[in-house]
């Protein structure tokens, strides 16, 4: 380990001089400006929605100029894009995740994670922006093609992982789609939440794994 190098003897003001002014730290100002910017987004668009959710309100709520925005963002859609993959961030934090349980269990391992996104989506604080992403990035190709690469795409991924070990060990088929098992599992999960058909619980979050991997077993039960 090296050893930081001593104090030049004219470094700092001379002994009962007055203190050197500190210089302001620009990137930790950044910082707390880009935060207060993306909690300001996160709480507008659950007090107004997001047709009335504006780069103005957002500036005044988090107490910065219009143009610090810009310089960081080129529109709403991409301010509320990085408040919710900072709000992901720090709900995994408090969560204390550690990556997708693998337990040996999969219908286990597969249904604390779903119930958990049956309270995600259940939660206010998640809904409005999942919301109002969801239909923005289906009129906005670019915003679209982010939002599936920086949140959905990895989420997907950890899925993936957990179903290609429980394959590998034999508790799925050998020919298992893995993407496709995925999507069974979240795509009825996101159909209720996205249109309201019916309440999302963790019963029904249970009952999709069971019928879900009830198939993707299937191969594995009769080649045995």
């Amino acid at each position: 380990m090296s050893v930081p190098p001593s104090p030049s003897p004219t470094a700092g003001p001379a002994p009962g001089a007055a203190p050197l002014p500190r210089t302001p730290d620009a990137t930790r100002r950044s910082d707390r400006s880009r935060r207060a910017i993306l909690d300001a987004a996160l709480a507008l668009v659950g007090e107004v929605g997001y047709n009335k959710l504006t780069i103005e309100a957002i500036a005044a709520r988090a107490g910065v100029g219009k143009q610090t925005i810009y310089r960081w963002w080129s529109s709403k859609a991409a301010v509320l894009l990085d408040a919710s993959l900072a709000l992901a961030g720090d709900a995994g934090t408090a969560a204390q995740w550690a990556g997708f349980p693998d337990t040996g269990d999969l219908a286990a391992d597969l249904k604390h994670v779903l119930r958990a996104t049956v309270d995600e989506f259940n939660d206010e604080k998640y809904e409005a922006p999942a919301r109002a992403l969801t239909a923005a990035g289906a009129t906005d190709p670019a915003l679209g093609a982010r939002f599936t690469e920086q949140l959905l795409e990895p989420q997907l991924a950890l899925y993936e992982t957990r179903l290609r070990a429980a394959r590998e060990a034999g508790q799925l088929a050998p020919d298992a789609d893995l993407r496709l098992t995925v999507e069974l599992l979240l795509g009825p999960l996101t159909y209720r939440w996205l249109l309201r058909t019916a309440p999302l619980t963790h019963a029904y979050a249970d009952a999709l794994v069971d019928a879900v991997l009830g198939g993707a077993a299937a191969g594995s039960r009769s080649g045995s």
